[in-house]
């Protein structure tokens, strides 16, 4: 009754005549970057990170989580029509979706993408609603040594987890590591990894870090590498409107897709990657009608979909009561929380809570703004297809610029900028997750000042984060993610001859 009460004050937050303003911001400039391809969320809360730094941090905030589920609604046009995946979450929509496209069954795609979304992400927040007052009662008797145990899962299993390997992950873990240990130690007064330049002194703004990996690093990759690619773009042919068999078909995966989708984006590094794929693995083998699997089922749109947004909003859940984030757009917003002088994690709902659950209320209201907004208006988002992408990453560089240089008025900060972007566009060219350096960067402090905590406390002694039960299991838990994958594929890599031996 407790989550219930406070859901209530949020919506009078949430529904006040700005944050409506800012929500519906959100969610329209989450729908064009879902669509526009090569144009994340990550990237565009990046982008206006340096833009929003005035406002009021739970408007802002409120704009951030719009872009980030809106995006998943609108990375389904982006691969329904042009078989271009908006997201890396939407590219098991295009391999149904677009084939749908092609038989003249984009409308009901879209329809029951739209809808789709509309159900998980409704759901979704549900359980977040329900769950977040029970973790944050958890947290809450965490001491400093399962804080840092905590923080260090986070570490690993973000680095483990994302990319090609495991080696590359901790490689981008360190580099964060080391720009967010920059600058004069808070209790030595020290200066640490300055390289003697006196800029350097009051550590790298977070913003400029994230402006230049994830929007001037991310837009170079883009233009210079995707930018070969040639696109045809379906036509909308039919109704929009699902039929009744569209309907029969559509909701069990609704339903099965949002049971999928949200623990997984629960979870460090659980993404949405793992559940789109799960669940269309799921409804082929379910579906009644196997023969339209390849040729463009319905069900192979409506589960992934389901799942990709229930995801999202599952990632919200250890972000705003541990303060961990498991995605890329989640570390962006991680930062934007700092900026505003906040550390999400189970304080923030006793010390900021019209800004927590007015966050959460905003959600239910933003799905609901987005369900009604998507089909309507799907010609409208089909015409952001237009956009010359020259200009569009031009615009992208210029905005970033700006922004930087807004932040201090400082040329150093500008050239630092571009720097990092040259750093992010070369992890991007070889394979190396961006995500894991903003995660170092934001909570690499952190977890030293809760390890330094822990040893106060303990009196220099390091068996304190073995003895206490649930550090213990949270650091196994860490190692096991980091040493359990390399083991795995080693052992399938050598299984697999064995299984292709009789076959010669």
């Amino acid at each position: 009754m407790e989550a219930i009460y406070a859901l209530i004050s949020g919506f009078s937050v949430a529904l006040t005549l700005q944050n409506l303003m800012w929500g519906f911001i959100g969610v329209m400039l989450g729908t064009a970057v879902g669509v526009l391809p090569g144009v994340g969320p990550a990237l565009t809360v990046a982008l206006l990170l340096p833009a929003t730094a005035q406002l009021d941090p739970t408007g802002a905030l409120i704009m951030f989580a719009g872009i980030y589920y809106g995006a998943m609604f609108g990375g389904s046009t982006t691969s329904i029509l042009l078989n271009t995946p908006g997201e890396s979450a939407t590219i098991v929509t295009a391999m149904e979706g677009n084939l749908m496209a092609k038989r003249g069954r984009a409308g009901p795609a879209l329809a029951t993408s739209a809808i789709g979304s509309f159900v998980a992400g409704t759901l979704s927040v549900i359980a977040l609603t329900l769950l977040a007052p029970l973790i944050v009662d958890i947290a809450l008797k965490f001491g400093p040594s399962e804080y840092f145990a905590v923080m260090v899962l986070a570490f690993t299993t973000l680095s483990a987890v994302l990319g090609s390997s495991a080696v590359r992950g901790l490689a981008s873990l360190f580099f964060g590591l080391f720009l967010g240990l920059m600058g004069i130690d808070s209790q030595t007064g020290q200066a640490r990894f300055t390289l003697g330049i006196p800029e350097l002194l009051d550590g790298i703004d977070v913003v400029i870090v994230a402006v230049g990996l994830f929007a001037v690093g991310e837009t170079l990759y883009v233009a210079t590498y995707l930018n070969r690619i040639g696109d045809t773009l379906e036509r909308m042919k039919g109704s929009v409107w699902m039929s009744a068999r569209d309907w029969a078909r559509s909701w069990k995966p609704w339903l099965r897709g949002t049971a999928l989708g949200f623990p997984f984006g629960a979870m460090p590094a659980g993404g949405a990657e793992i559940p789109t794929f799960l669940s269309y693995a799921i409804e082929k083998k379910l579906t009644k009608h196997p023969e339209e699997f390849g040729k463009g089922a319905i069900e192979g749109v409506a589960g992934p979909e389901a799942a990709n947004n229930a995801s999202a909003t599952g990632t919200l859940v250890p972000l705003l009561t541990l303060g961990l984030p498991t995605t890329a757009t989640a570390a962006i917003i991680l930062a934007a929380f700092q900026q505003y002088g906040l550390q999400p994690g189970p304080l923030l709902f006793e010390t900021q809570p019209g800004l927590v659950w007015g966050l959460i209320a905003s959600m239910y209201i933003g799905n609901a703004i987005l369900l009604i907004l998507n089909l309507p208006l799907v010609g409208l988002w089909v015409k952001l297809l237009s956009i010359p992408r020259p200009l569009l990453y031009a615009g992208i560089l210029i905005f970033a610029t700006l922004g930087a240089y807004g932040l201090r008025n400082s040329w150093f900060d500008l050239a630092l900028l571009y720097i990092i972007g040259l750093v992010g566009f070369l992890m991007r060219r070889y394979d190396i997750p961006v995500a894991p350096v903003i995660v170092g960067m934001i909570l690499g402090p952190l977890a030293e000042q809760q390890f330094r905590r822990a040893l106060a406390i303990s009196q220099g002694d390091l068996s304190i984060f073995i003895t206490s039960p649930i550090s213990a299991t949270v650091l196994l838990i860490a190692a096991l993610a980091v040493i359990v994958p390399p083991i795995w594929r080693r052992f399938s890599r050598k299984s697999q001859p064995e299984q292709a031996a009789p076959a010669r």
